[in-house]
């Protein structure tokens, strides 16, 4: 995942990095509304976490310039101002969610998580194709019973292939969520990492592939929650 944070604060826009990082995303930070609009035409993030009270252009003209131009980046304010209107004017021009200072670590990465996953389509943390169980709040992978042993990149490219089920991914995409534009290594890495998933969930699951290529265009995870429910022989075997 790949995170814009705009907050003018030094102390608070490092927690917020050391927070973002520390869960595994990439996080870009700017202190200025100007460097975060001109940012956002250039990059794609998956959240914007967004301080109301910049030096230059406030929070609530960048969610309404963001907004007017179909910008759907989901954007969380975290801000000092705790009124009550300031709220409901923030959600009513475009935030997805408002948190006042101070915050907890543990409630703003909850959020971010909530954000991102209603904003694809996912209502629960946990979204399932086939035996598989991506869990995004733990991120995880269980199949069946059996936790997929991933490393973070590996996790990173199943995850983005989970939350964009059923839409074909170009493979920029997967470096952009992977490495958030910094030190990007050539794209034949994403095929690396795509083999591996395959064999990986291949080994726990008889050998079903749920990853499909799109020749010319990237790859999708099938839309296909409803195949290979039942658990195999050896799985039955195993609980007998």
């Amino acid at each position: 995942m790949r995170i814009l944070v705009v907050e003018d604060e030094e102390g608070i826009a490092r927690r917020v990095e050391s927070t973002c990082v520390g869960e595994g995303f990439s996080c870009d930070v700017t202190t200025t509304g100007t460097e975060a609009l001109s940012m956002l035409k250039f990059y794609n993030y998956d959240a914007l976490i967004l301080d109301l009270m910049l030096p230059d252009i406030d929070g609530f003209e960048i969610l309404s310039r963001i907004r007017a131009i179909r910008n759907s980046t989901p954007v969380i304010v975290l801000s000092g101002l705790n009124a009550i209107d300031d709220k409901v004017k923030c959600l009513s021009i475009g935030a997805d969610d408002y948190l006042t200072k101070p915050f907890s670590k543990v409630e703003l990465l909850a959020r971010i998580n909530a954000v991102i996953r209603r904003t694809s389509g996912h209502f629960s943390p946990i979204i399932k194709f086939g035996p598989v169980s991506v869990d995004t709040m733990r991120r995880c992978v269980m199949v069946y019973s059996t936790e997929l042993q991933l490393t973070s990149k590996e996790y990173a490219v199943l995850e983005l292939l989970a939350l964009k089920k059923g839409t074909v991914l170009p493979k920029e995409a997967f470096l952009n969520h992977i490495y958030g534009g910094m030190d990007e290594p050539e794209v034949k890495i994403v095929d690396v990492f795509i083999c591996k998933l395959r064999r990986k969930i291949a080994d726990l699951t008889g050998g079903l592939n749920f990853i499909e290529t799109v020749w010319g265009r990237g790859y999708m995870l099938k839309d296909c929650d409803d195949e290979a429910d039942e658990v195999p022989m050896s799985e039955t075997l195993k609980a007998s």
